[in-house]
């Protein structure tokens, strides 16, 4: 071991840090690692050959060469700190990754929703074709052996490109698919102006030749291509006028009209890689679902049938397309739809929005249960909004507020045999399905 390279990650339990974790396994380092709790995901490292800490470490015994740290961990971190008094170099999760798109052909997906499905469909059209790529993803993928990552031998990089605190800034990439853009992280951007423009900033990087793909039918993406025609790089636009769109509608095994668009998206990136059109519609169409996004079980509930899809959707256009898409499977069965609103500071930027989707969402019955504050990324003044009021401007009585801490007794109460249970958010909501849902009859 004292021959070989350490790397010490602060946050390894985070879905991009532990990719990238699993990125320094496979090039052979020694991997080390702490985070608050332990998880499936930091248990699964472990059985991969990393090792994980609950708790600060004394750095000095490890001597890492390099110290990567999650974007959520504070300033005053005491391994950040004691780190940077050693000496080790520290980089933030986005610029450990930057540094790698500089060391390969890498494809990007950015944005503000699909980027997890369209990499992780992408990254199956060019391995089955041969093209073997390295790819990070912010999801577990069941092809990668249920993990965020896959090592390939090319000299291609498919990577996730997140757009939160600016992040996809530190990459560069020779491609870049944006699958739409619509405001959302406002607590860091502020206004849509500023998170649009975080676009344009980022398809620069291509400039000297490389080539940028985008969803024309999105207003927004639509309005990047006319802000990009000056720029020294390739457009390629796609979307609902291409004849795929119609064939990706009849194979694909997600449901949903936005799956078609990344679909879509895959299949137009593979193919400037030299993929064909069929080859890359084939793999596309054998794509199962990523972790929690529509992910369906069918589970037990005090001994009845229910079927559960877990997502993490957790903007107003992602609950919508959700909602949509399970009305779309199952148009005769009842449909509950539970609920939980991810920051406050979101929840106030898009009230409105959020509002209307509660109110013409075509579920039989929307729980919305408290909002998931994130620490470190709320700013004062946002607890004035509220689960209750957001429940209440919804104006729709099969809308309805059930508090977190009573929530899994009131679903064991209230969702009943042969019914479609959808739970959907981005924070502590997923342990709810681990809890309440101990017995999977079987995932589908």
């Amino acid at each position: 071991m004292r021959n070989r390279k350490k790397i010490y990650f602060i946050g390894l339990g985070g879905i991009g840090v532990s990719a990238l974790a699993r990125y320094y396994l496979s090039e052979g380092w020694d991997v080390f690692g702490s985070d608050i709790a332990k998880s499936e995901i930091t248990d699964s490292l472990k059985t991969a050959g990393a090792f994980f800490y609950e708790n600060a470490q004394d750095l000095k015994k490890l001597k890492p060469a390099l110290l990567v740290y999650s974007p959520a961990v504070p300033a005053d971190n005491p391994e950040l700190i004691q780190a940077r008094g050693m000496g080790i170099e520290c980089l933030s999760y986005p610029e450990a990754l930057g540094r790698i798109t500089k060391n390969y052909f890498t494809i990007a997906v950015c944005g503000t929703h699909g980027k997890s499905t369209t990499t992780a469909m992408l990254a199956l059209a060019m391995a089955e074709a041969g093209l073997d790529p390295t790819v990070v993803v912010g999801t577990k993928i069941k092809e990668f052996g249920d993990t965020n990552f896959r090592r390939g031998r090319s000299e291609y990089l498919v990577i996730e490109a997140c757009e939160h605190l600016g992040s996809f800034l530190n990459y560069w990439p020779k491609i870049i698919v944006v699958t739409n853009i619509e405001a959302d992280h406002l607590d860091y951007y502020k206004n849509e102006g500023n998170y649009r423009r975080a676009f344009l900033e980022f398809a620069k990087h291509l400039d000297g030749g490389g080539i940028l793909a985008v969803n024309a039918d999105d207003k927004n993406a639509a309005a990047l291509i006319k802000q990009s025609r000056k720029n020294d790089y390739k457009i390629i636009e796609y979307g609902s006028s291409l004849p795929e769109f119609e064939q990706l509608k009849t194979v694909l095994q997600v449901p949903g009209i936005h799956n078609v668009y990344n679909a879509l998206a895959a299949v137009s990136a593979a193919r400037m890689l030299g993929v064909k059109t069929e080859d890359a519609i084939k793999a596309v169409s054998k794509f199962k679902g990523a972790w929690r996004r529509f992910q369906i079980n069918e589970i037990m509930i005090k001994g009845e049938n229910v079927t559960l899809v877990s997502d993490y959707g957790h903007h107003p256009t992602e609950v919508s397309a959700t909602i949509s898409a399970a009305r779309l499977k199952w148009p005769r069965r009842f449909i509950t739809v539970v609920f939980q609103p991810h920051q406050y500071q979101r929840t106030l930027s898009l009230f409105s929005d959020f509002a209307n989707v509660l109110n013409a969402a075509p579920a039989d019955r929307i729980v919305v249960t408290d909002i998931y504050g994130v620490a470190g990324r709320e700013e004062a003044g946002t607890a004035k909004v509220s689960s209750k009021s957001l429940v209440e401007a919804a104006k729709k009585k099969s809308v309805i507020y059930i508090g977190r801490s009573v929530l899994a007794e009131w679903i064991a109460g209230n969702v009943k045999a042969g019914e479609v249970l959808v739970i959907m958010g981005a924070g502590d909501i997923y342990g709810l399905s681990e809890s309440l849902f101990g017995s999977v009859k079987k995932n589908v």
